[in-house]
């Protein structure tokens, strides 16, 4: 459900700013049947200050609207800063699709676009929304853990890199070590970049290194002892390897950087997230640890109103289904216009919720043996996690396991009297009658 937008007559001019890289094109307005002015302005710094002050002094004392594709990104944040400009956002999609209805020949350019958006918030103003933003606190927790999680996603990216490299001329480490990207293993490559390097140490040095980086089980260094002394190079070329050291010493380098990166970004997170007023909620749900809970706090804000009942919230995460009927057809398919990263981090959450919570578990376990797949199970219980979500949400009040086991049974039936049926004989003729127990 959006929220109604103020009237038209809240503001002394409408301006509709379809931005670019370099210049963005401009089309004002004072009202629905006043002639639109237009022009460009450069995407700079210096050039978007004096457009705004030339509005406030063009229109003294009165709020003006400017209606732009983006809530997020550069653009907003610059015009952000003037209190007389009110930001307008409107989804991409609704102004692809709305050019597309009075042009299907597919034309487009930058003015007439500013010119589509102006005529969009005029006739329906419901669709562009005032920009409200949350708390500073929030904000900032909400580009740190999205920030955070594209570092995790380049690491990801790097560990697959390095062990490619590794299989091409290295192939024993990714069997030894569960994990390559421990500084353990960074460190015995750094010392040892080459099979024929690490069997030239001798076992006493091996010991005593695997004990300096805090291995301490007597049976895996011996086992890995073993492996090393009995292993067989992979390959003999000097190009491979030589290119392939190369490669895994840059590599190494760049994930030790990350490691660091995310290792900062986690404290700043966590001291974030336990100043926020809504931490004991988020945390007290299963599965919803250090990673989890700053997650779960960006994607609900701390604004009530935005979300008025838990259907508004399921559809805004995309973990609620879409319904598409035609003729006699119905399917019903994945959400795909939602915040991904939000829709993330409530997957991710009702999975992580599996192992630490019995109802979770046999919900999820019923899903499964009904034919569901992973994820389609983790969706369907991710739909009724949200709605114990925003119901704690709403009330400020943080889960209580035994507290929503006891709300289930009160809603769930009474179970019917056991009846036993049996024949009496009545007058010398033999009667059913039924024994409620």
């Amino acid at each position: 459900m959006i929220p109604a937008p103020p009237p038209e007559s809240a503001y002394a001019a409408v301006v509709a700013l379809d931005w670019a890289n370099r210049q963005h094109a401009w089309a004002l307005s004072t009202s629905a049947s006043s002639p639109p002015q237009s022009g460009w302005l450069d995407n700079t710094p210096e050039a978007i200050d004096q457009w705004a002050a030339g509005l406030a002094q063009a229109h003294p004392g009165g709020s003006i609207a400017v209606v732009l594709e983006q809530s997020r990104g550069p653009v907003a944040a610059q015009l952000a800063k003037y209190a007389h400009l009110v930001l307008c956002p409107v989804h991409p999609s609704s102004l692809a699709l709305y050019r597309k209805t009075f042009r299907p020949s597919g034309a487009k350019d930058d003015p007439s676009d500013a010119t589509a958006l102006l005529d969009l918030f005029f006739r329906h103003p419901e669709l562009c929304p005032p920009l409200n933003p949350d708390t500073v606190e929030t904000r900032t927790l909400q580009f740190l853990v999205e920030d955070r999680r594209k570092l995790v996603d380049e690491q990801s990216r790097l560990i697959n890199r390095l062990t490619d490299q590794l299989k091409r001329f290295y192939p024993q480490i990714p069997a030894w070590f569960d994990d390559i990207a421990t500084p353990l293993v960074a460190a015995l490559l750094t010392r040892w970049p080459t099979l024929p390097d690490l069997q030239r140490a001798r076992p006493s040095t091996l010991r005593r290194f695997f004990y300096t980086h805090r291995v301490f089980d007597e049976d895996l260094v011996e086992k890995r002892l073993a492996a090393i002394a009995a292993a067989v190079p992979a390959v003999n070329d000097e190009a491979v390897l030589c290119a392939g050291v190369c490669a895994v010493r840059h590599l190494l380098a760049m994930l030790g950087q990350l490691r660091e990166s995310i290792a900062d970004y986690n404290h700043q997170i966590a001291d974030l997230a336990k100043a926020h007023p809504d931490y004991e909620i988020m945390r007290s749900f299963p599965g919803a640890g250090d990673a989890l809970a700053p997650r779960l706090i960006a994607a609900l804000g701390t604004g009530r109103a935005r979300f008025p009942t838990a259907q508004a919230l399921q559809n805004y995460t995309g973990i609620s289904p879409v319904v598409e009927r035609s003729g006699r057809q119905c399917w019903i398919h994945y959400r795909h216009a939602c915040p991904r990263f939000v829709r993330q981090t409530i997957h991710e959450w009702a999975m992580h919720s599996i192992p630490y919570c019995q109802w979770a578990r046999d919900y999820y376990q019923q899903q499964r043996e009904r034919g569901k797949s992973t994820h389609v199970a983790v969706r369907a219980l991710a739909f009724k996690w949200l709605r114990i979500l925003f119901r704690c949400w709403q009330n400020h009040t943080p889960y209580s396991d035994a507290y929503y086991q006891q709300a289930l049974a009160k809603r769930r039936p009474a179970s019917p009297p056991t009846v036993q049926i049996q024949w009496q004989s009545v007058a010398g003729f033999f009667k059913l009658t039924a024994d409620y127990s």
